[in-house]
């Protein structure tokens, strides 16, 4: 075994194993700790191909821009994110699925590639990749960034709250006034509910 295969699959274990843990993590910032370094991971199996430039793009967009705007989202729309979150009791039924659906794709990758050798090193250049991106692929390209874009736009409106709205009822101080004779200002003071929420 070469040297570039052991680090090849001592990347791809700890990368299946940060996987493992981003989908059975209780915190949902833990988990998005854990999908970063998944996706630096696969970054880190492109520069073992010697796929130097989607590594790059790898970590650019992935780790430096996805997994950023989920933090974003996650901390500015205070969405509960400690052990307390939302949590499925559909455990078993999701991991089946998850080993079916793993088994489809392992065969369907080991029938598509397995009888043919390894990869050629060389291929289409960095060049042919940028004119194809910003040719053919330009409107995609901008949808994509587009949508980047709405979905941190949308974060930060859900989180911003209107003047006044704090989520709590706020108490009213009302005077009341007994019935007492005129010119006696003495009252009774009263701490009631908002009722107009």
């Amino acid at each position: 075994m070469s040297p570039q295969e052991i680090v090849f699959y001592l990347i791809a274990i700890a990368t299946g194993l940060s996987a493992i843990a981003t989908v059975t993590s209780r915190n949902l910032v833990h988990a998005a700790l854990f999908l970063a370094a998944t996706l630096a991971g696969i970054a880190g199996v492109f520069l073992v191909l010697h796929a130097d430039f989607v590594a790059l793009v790898q970590l650019l967009v992935y780790v430096g821009a996805i997994a950023i705007l989920f933090l974003f989202g996650l901390m500015l729309t205070r969405a509960p994110i400690g052990r307390e979150a939302l949590d499925s009791q559909n455990r078993g039924l999701g991991a089946a699925i998850s080993l079916v659906l793993f088994g489809v794709l392992v065969t369907l990758i080991v029938e598509a590639f397995g009888n043919q050798p390894a990869f050629p090193v060389d291929g289409v250049g960095v060049a042919e990749i940028g004119l194809a991106l910003f040719s053919r692929w330009v409107f995609p390209f901008e949808v994509a960034s587009m949508l980047l874009l709405a979905g941190l736009i949308g974060a930060i409106l859900l989180s911003r709250r209107e003047s006044g709205e704090s989520g709590d009822e706020t108490p009213i101080t009302r005077i009341q006034m007994s019935e007492l004779g005129p010119g006696d200002d003495r009252g009774e003071l009263v701490s009631t509910k908002r009722d107009d929420a």
